[in-house]
């Protein structure tokens, strides 16, 4: 994996936040970097990295296909190492970063390593397939968690994630109208892109602010 990091945010910030890209963009996509100054701007420190398929995508090595979730334990595990952080630390990420966190999560929290645990679309399921949930270790989850999520994602609809069996220690926030990325359609629901990230930025620091006490 790559062991380079972007940052973004003071370095005197109350937390880290430790964030992995989702499956198909790198950790310096437009959403990825739209989210970061989110979480600066509220004055969170940020630290980005990349699965080693996606970083193998910046040299000659080629085009490599996302490997199964599980299977990048191993590099969320080698990164949180790798980060080193002095202080507080969250892990999180977008979709299949923050669902790979999550199933790293309860045994660094028990090893007192993270304070929570932070997911920006997390992918409940494969789009169309409702049937597929990719929720059974959120079950029983012990790590603080906040979930932001789009009320339309198709990986995760508000009209079906209420429905699912989740750990108490999870908080959903709702962006209306939002997509995976977390857009909504201004014409519709009268949110902007930037209406969403400061709505998400304003509730991750209020949330970090609790779970680092």
């Amino acid at each position: 994996m790559s062991t380079m990091f972007l940052f973004d945010g003071p370095e005197d910030a109350e937390a880290t936040i430790l964030l992995a890209h989702g499956a198909g963009a790198p950790m310096d996509s437009a959403a990825m970097n739209a989210v970061a100054k989110a979480l600066a701007d509220v004055r969170l420190r940020v630290a980005r990295f990349e699965f080693g398929y996606m970083a193998a995508r910046r040299t000659d090595a080629g085009r490599k296909p996302p490997p199964r979730a599980e299977t990048l334990i191993p590099e969320y595990r080698a990164a949180v190492a790798a980060l080193g952080a002095k202080g507080p630390l969250i892990i999180g990420g977008k979709s299949m970063g923050g669902r790979v966190a999550s199933m790293v999560a309860d045994e660094l929290h028990a090893a007192g390593a993270i304070k929570g645990l932070l997911c920006l679309g997390y992918p409940f399921h494969p789009p169309g397939k409702p049937e597929q949930l990719r929720t059974k270790h959120l079950v029983g989850l012990q790590t603080p968690a906040l979930i932001c999520q789009g009320t339309r994602d198709e990986f995760g609809t508000r009209d079906e994630v209420p429905n699912y069996a989740l750990s108490e220690r999870i908080e959903l926030f709702w962006l209306e109208d939002g997509d995976h990325d977390l857009k909504p359609r201004k014409t519709i629901s009268g949110f902007s892109a930037a209406d969403h990230l400061k709505a998400v930025g304003d509730r991750a620091a209020a949330w970090v602010e609790r779970v680092v006490r």
